[in-house]
């Protein structure tokens, strides 16, 4: 096998193992070819090819896909077709290389473990239109229909018009931001388009809000505000649930503490596991392994508190001690601990990693 097809197999089984299907866009994205920018310039039709995007010629780009192809077959994934379709107001059909037939661009190689109908939701999925997209440009442009420009552009026979040209000034921009009246906006607008904006910073565009029809507008916003009271009680009902759901989870922790080190005073048990499982804290009581209650997670739970609360790690820190020094400098202290709530003084009571 060669570099590049190893290259070539480890993006599809990356893209595999992440959603149990794979695409041309997964291998090219992942070989470093394309860029999720370029992907995005060429969905909304701004480019009359993928490959004047890509760091590599169609021929190279073919030659990938017809590794993908094999792997594809080897590893006994079934073939399926994607419509690619412009978000511009064309809808025309992308090409992928200028030159040739590029029908196998368009293969995605699903999973034979997905079920008939998880296969059928993906081709539903994926051959479904994309949605209008409206450009707010950056910099001064000019319309390829009238000369003249706007606030907004769209891309229509591979170039960009104004929204008069493209028959869609009659819409009015509704901001990003109330989920609920964006969803409703476009459910009941016969037209509609996302509205995008590039972002220098992160090289992405980024989903500013919707153009939708004013009729849609003001009948969204005349149904938001008949439930917002329902949705209201709704919210608060699932905040007492998730909460409802925290407080019985850091009891199963701190009982799993106590289990581990039955010399800890349950007092605090009780307050390692409310102080590492709290809801978005990110701390290791979060953790998909501590949720479960493995108790190599939970140790470090106890190892944080232990850490902070009865060392003088801190007080090294602040002083100006490096971090790495200053774990090695404790470690002793954490150990005594450790084993004495163990009832094994003496013995190293945590991972060495982790001071």
């Amino acid at each position: 096998m060669s570099r590049l097809e190893r290259r070539i197999t480890a993006a599809a089984e990356a893209a595999l193992a992440q959603r149990r299907f794979v695409t041309t866009i997964d291998v090219l994205t992942g070989l470093g070819w394309l860029h999720a920018r370029h992907v995005d310039v060429w969905r909304q039709g701004r480019a009359a090819t993928l490959e004047e995007l890509a760091a590599v010629d169609g021929a190279r780009m073919t030659d990938a896909v017809a590794v993908l192809r094999r792997w594809a077959l080897s590893r006994g994934l079934v073939p399926g077709e994607t419509a690619y379709l412009s978000g511009g107001r064309d809808r025309r059909e992308l090409r992928f290389v200028a030159d040739g037939d590029d029908g196998a661009f368009r293969v995605h190689w699903v999973s034979p473990e997905m079920g008939e109908a998880g296969r059928r939701r993906l081709a539903e999925r994926q051959s479904k239109a994309p949605d209008l997209v409206v450009v707010e440009p950056e910099k001064a442009w000019t319309c390829a229909g009238c000369g003249d420009t706007g606030p907004y552009l769209i891309m229509e026979d591979a170039g960009p018009h104004c929204l008069t040209c493209a028959d869609m000034d009659h819409l009015v921009f509704l901001p990003a931001g109330d989920a609920a009246l964006s969803r409703r906006a476009k459910k009941e607008s016969g037209l509609a388009a996302v509205v995008v904006r590039y972002n220098a910073r992160r090289r992405r565009y980024e989903r500013r809000g919707i153009l939708v029809e004013e009729a849609a507008l003001r009948l969204a916003e005349e149904l938001c505000l008949a439930d917002e009271e329902v949705r209201l009680r709704r919210r608060e009902r699932d905040r007492e649930r998730r909460a409802g759901e925290d407080v019985v989870f850091q009891v199963r922790m701190a009982e799993a503490i106590l289990r581990i080190f039955p010399g800890c005073p349950p007092e605090r048990a009780r307050d390692i596991a409310l102080h590492a499982g709290l809801r978005g804290s990110g701390r290791v009581g979060r953790t998909a392994a501590a949720k479960v209650l493995d108790e190599k997670a939970i140790t470090l739970a106890v190892v944080a508190s232990v850490r902070h609360l009865d060392t003088d790690y801190d007080r090294l820190l602040m002083s100006g001690v490096p971090r790495a020094e200053a774990r090695d400098r404790i470690r002793p202290d954490i150990d005594r601990v450790l084993g004495g709530w163990r009832g094994t003084v003496g013995g190293s009571g945590h991972d060495d990693r982790h001071g």
